[in-house]
């Protein structure tokens, strides 16, 4: 049986969260529930899309993970279930995928229009709890989910910034900003293959920068301002022991250079 993960902009002490576990609960008592986060910002589909993207592949294969971020609740954007690489996902069609289907390509969409699976009446502003959840129980008692609707060729896409690459410097921006203020920006390790990153690298971002690129947090003195290939393959900037987002101003979207001479 599989576990069932969820990812929410509930926040963590709503009593939709207990909702929807207990939904799930009262069709199948054993289910294994595990909460990816709650804490995505409200109606902030591209933080949500990053959070997948970066721990939806850690989870056992087949594992389910609902994503409850619906903007458009109640409209008629659709809910999907979704299989990508050996997870597999049910969430709105907003473009909460959009990360994870562009690093692999879905082997299976299908969208949710089968009521005889949903709880009832279905709320029009609570998708979660009445399409999202039921469906989540019953695929992990072992619901065929080709019996839940008709096939898509694609999910909806998001525009997500794009990294330019020459010769002598590459073009990204900050993309996420995590729990402890590090800049976590587009730029990858590989874009870095077969350049050095010693302190002929320079990095800025706004008016900040920084020289070499390294390992880890402490191999910089507290204070100082360093680039590092973080835990998710990414280029970040932290500053060691403080809050780089809140102490230097930077936001999402602030333009990132890496350079070198």
């Amino acid at each position: 049986m599989s576990i069932i993960t969820l990812t929410t902009d509930f926040g963590p002490g709503s009593a939709y969260v207990a909702a929807v576990k207990g939904v799930i609960l009262s069709i199948h008592p054993s289910a294994t529930i595990v909460d990816l986060s709650h804490d995505v910002p409200p109606q902030d589909i591209r933080r949500a899309a990053l959070l997948l993207d970066d721990a939806a592949d850690c989870y056992p294969p087949e594992t389910i993970h609902l994503v409850v971020v619906d903007p458009d609740v109640g409209t008629d954007r659709a809910i999907v279930y979704a299989e990508i690489g050996s997870q597999r996902f049910i969430a709105p069609d907003n473009g909460l995928l959009s990360r994870l289907a562009a690093r692999t390509r879905p082997s299976k969409i299908i969208r949710l229009a089968e009521p005889e699976y949903w709880r009832q009446p279905v709320s029009a502003t609570f998708h979660g709890r009445d399409i999202m959840a039921p469906v989540a129980a019953r695929l992990a008692l072992g619901l065929d989910p080709d019996r839940l609707g008709p096939p898509l060729e694609k999910l909806t896409p998001l525009d997500w910034p794009q990294v330019r690459s020459a010769p002598s410097r590459i073009d990204g921006a900050v993309i996420e900003i995590d729990s402890f203020g590090n800049l976590i920006t587009n730029i990858d390790a590989e874009s870095l293959a077969g350049r050095p990153t010693d302190r002929r690298a320079c990095v800025v971002c706004n008016i900040y920068e920084t020289w070499g690129i390294y390992r880890t947090y402490s191999d910089q003195p507290s204070g100082a301002l360093i680039a590092l290939i973080g835990s998710s393959g990414r280029l970040e900037l932290a500053l060691v022991g403080g809050n780089a987002a809140r102490q230097l101003g930077i936001e999402l979207g602030s333009p990132v250079t890496l350079a070198w001479e």
